[in-house]
């Protein structure tokens, strides 16, 4: 019996159940590689990598996530494929679908991840969009697990752009009873669609979003505070103004001060010392963007395992 697809698009597209379901299994996933315990779940799978914007993280870790599960991963550039002289996005995903067993793909507008979706009959995973970035958010929420254990009511700031972050923050958020506290300048607020469907999802879930423009505000009190670039891909004709509209929006010292004294500092990465953070805080005893980056291998395994190796 062929296995039902299923895709990663956004964190709204799975219950919170499914949702808690992937930590675990990234927990469990991570203490196994640790103590040395080699798993081979994936052997003789092929996962597709289609990268049109540049990667570090994204790239790297579901690479090797694939080598350590006992799959093969293809990195497939834009220069690589007949994308770029033409050839449509359905004929694309028709015929890697005959050779792949799942397929990543980063790109520009979310629009075009969900054409490649409904193209495509193998599960496709949302590497990052202009609108969401669902694995690093689901990241950093089993971080935040590994350190707090609880994530209901936990009070977590999110302080600048109120962009793909921002967006797949706001959902994750929601789904996991988070209290989420978003400051961002003026005219740099995130998706209203997206704030009503997360503040839709926070009524059955118990979880508070409160969006604001001040960063005191947002990170008082708060265990975790949490920003990102000023200018994201994408956004490079717009320095100046950004430059100029997120000055108040820095991340320093004084500014952690006011949260709880066991904050934590996270950061999706790539960082810019000295413009969304100060280096005295990335660099910090604080700040846990490595710890991120590290757990972005564990959790996309486990989301590969999900979609790949058991009953849909």
């Amino acid at each position: 019996m062929a296995r039902k697809k299923r895709d990663f698009l956004t964190l709204a597209d799975w219950p919170r159940e499914a949702l808690i379901a992937l930590l675990d299994e990234a927990a469990r996933l991570k203490a196994e590689q640790v103590a040395g315990i080699p798993h081979r779940l994936l052997e003789g799978k092929a996962l597709g990598m289609i990268f049109e914007k540049a990667s570090t993280r994204t790239r790297v870790s579901f690479e090797v996530g694939m080598y350590q599960l006992g799959g093969q991963a293809l990195h497939l550039s834009g220069r690589d494929l007949q994308l770029g002289r033409g050839e449509t996005l359905e004929d694309t995903a028709a015929v890697l679908s005959r050779y792949l067993d799942a397929i990543v793909i980063r790109t520009f507008g979310h629009d075009k991840l969900e054409a490649l979706a409904r193209a495509a009959t193998v599960p496709v995973i949302n590497g990052l969009t202009d609108e969401f970035h669902p694995c690093q958010v689901l990241t950093d929420l089993f971080t935040l697990r590994e350190r707090f254990a609880d994530l209901r009511k936990l009070p977590v700031a999110y302080v600048g752009d109120g962009n793909n972050m921002c967006h797949s923050w706001l959902i994750g958020a929601a789904l996991f009873g988070v209290d989420f506290r978003v400051a961002t300048p003026a005219g740099f607020a995130p998706d209203p669609k997206i704030v009503d469907h997360a503040q839709a999802l926070a009524s059955t879930s118990g979880a508070r979003i409160t969006l604001g423009s001040d960063a005191v505000a947002a990170v008082s009190g708060a265990v975790a505070v949490h920003t990102d670039t000023w200018v994201s891909m994408g956004d490079e004709g717009s320095e100046a103004q950004r430059y100029a509209a997120f000055q108040e929006f820095r991340v320093d010292q004084a500014l952690m001060a006011k949260a709880d004294p066991k904050a934590v500092f996270m950061h999706c990465l790539p960082a810019h010392r000295g413009d969304e953070v100060t280096a005295s805080v990335l660099d910090g005893p604080q700040s846990i963007v490595f710890e991120q980056a590290e757990n972005r291998l564990h959790v996309q395994k486990a989301i590969l395992v999900r979609l790949l190796a058991q009953p849909q």
